[in-house]
């Protein structure tokens, strides 16, 4: 059974004077966009009648295939909050068709959807479970974003050194009112740095969330003056802002399959083969979950940020997976490469296809690695076996390019339209001059 019935949705905008609906998708880069429609054209839109020009989208269709359909998925239907108690909106997040009724091979969402499929075929259920992390910045008196802040707060800081407290509740109650779940939310380690965790929840759902939280932070900060920012390292010098995936799988009975007492991290096979399959695509996978030029800047040593690919338990959050201490339904593995720039529709997708086919292979795990490896040489990574994550997007894209295992579950279209834009994207930032280099080499040459 379904969240909401087309009845519920029709009686419930009536009934709440909602008067402006929002039909929301995103780009393949995970950028939500919308179609805007009054009350009176909710039941066309239900009726999945509501088109909108593809062409203009990024990563979608060519000029001369314009027509894109919005299927509303129901069970999204929220009403925002921080509107007016007269003439409210809400919103519904669509899967994009095409004009004849089939799903667009070119929607992020749908991708998620298939892949989820898969692992429902094999008697599994994906539940996530992602730490959002983000700044909050000054604007400028013309109401831009700057990187300024008063507050010198760090990790668990209290108001009044915490100066956004207030500006953290008030997203937090926000959130609980459109039906989040909020399991905690803290400063973090750099000034104007926050996090807010929500509970576990199904794939899809727990990507969903992801986008709507993104645009009700970014919301409530500007209520308060404020620029909340998801950029991964906005900053030099101090912390960038991640989004580790707490992930795991149970079966049709509602099992932690990952779960195993009996083991010393308290892991099952299945847990441990899902693990090996993360760690043997993460190389190409890390340009989906960490898209940007400025993403690996944050994947540096010094900054929490993990730069090699191995695993340990929760004593060791160094490392790029983590088992934490938790166990039994709660048993699971930790991603902490990802920044909240992804696209967690296409990032997520990855992620439970290599776990998958770590299961289906039965791939083998590589040994727990106790110390940080960022305190190890050359030598001792070579020994290990450890090998870095990529250091920057080129090399992200070479990772990435003509890699068959992401190209099958991506799908033709979102592959070659990602791999071009991620391509362009890098030659440009090539192409600039920096201060960095200016302040380094217009005296010495």
């Amino acid at each position: 059974m379904g969240r909401y019935s087309r009845e519920d949705i029709i009686r419930m905008v009536k009934e709440e004077d909602v008067e402006f609906i929002r039909l929301q998708f995103t780009d393949i880069f995970g950028m939500l966009k919308n179609v805007a429609i009054t009350a009176g054209q909710l039941e066309k839109a239900l009726d999945n009648r509501c088109m909108f020009d593809g062409s203009a989208i990024e990563g979608f269709v060519r000029k001369e295939e314009t027509d894109m359909y919005l299927y509303p998925d129901l069970d999204t239907f929220e009403i925002f909050p921080w509107r007016p108690q007269q003439g409210k909106a809400a919103r519904l997040i669509c899967d994009v068709h095409c004009p004849d009724g089939s799903q667009f091979e070119g929607d992020p969402r749908y991708v998620l959807k298939k892949v989820l499929k898969e692992a429902e075929d094999m008697g599994y259920r994906f539940n996530v479970g992602p730490e959002c992390e983000f700044f909050l910045f000054h604007m400028d008196e013309e109401g831009r974003p700057t990187t300024t802040t008063h507050e010198t707060a760090g990790y668990f800081d209290v108001g009044p050194i915490d100066l956004a407290e207030n500006v953290r509740r008030d997203i937090v109650l926000n959130l609980e009112e459109m039906g989040f779940d909020i399991e905690s939310s803290h400063h973090e380690i750099a000034p104007a740095q926050h996090e807010v965790d929500f509970q576990y929840e199904t794939g899809l759902k727990a990507a969903d969330n992801i986008l709507t939280f993104k645009m009700a932070v970014k919301t409530i900060a500007k209520r308060h003056g404020l620029h909340a920012t998801f950029m991964p390292k906005p900053k030099a010098g101090v912390n960038g802002s991640g989004m580790h995936i707490s992930m795991s799988l149970e079966d049709m009975e509602g099992s932690n399959v990952f779960a195993d007492a009996e083991d010393a991290h308290g892991l099952s096979k299945i847990g441990y083969q899902f693990m090996a399959g993360i760690l043997c695509h993460i190389r190409p996978m890390t340009i989906l979950t960490n898209p940007l030029v400025n993403s690996y800047k944050r994947l540096i040593p010094g900054y929490d940020a993990p730069t090699h690919i191995a695993w340990s338990t929760a004593s060791n959050r160094g490392q790029l997976i983590r088992i934490p201490t938790s166990r039994d339904a709660s048993t699971r593995i930790e991603l902490r490469s990802p920044d909240s720039a992804m696209n967690p529709y296409l990032a997520l997708a990855a992620c439970l296809a290599a776990g998958l086919d770590g299961i289906k292979k039965n791939m083998v795990h590589p040994c727990a690695i106790s110390r940080n490896v960022m305190t190890m040489t050359e030598e001792e990574l070579m020994e290990q076996g450890i090998v870095q994550l990529p250091e920057t997007l080129g090399e992200a894209i070479e990772e990435f390019a003509g890699d068959p295992f992401l190209k099958e579950v991506l799908g033709k279209h979102i592959y070659s339209k990602y791999l071009a834009a991620k391509k362009e994207e890098w030659n440009e930032f090539r192409s600039q001059v920096t201060d960095w280099e200016i302040g380094q080499y217009l005296y010495k040459f």
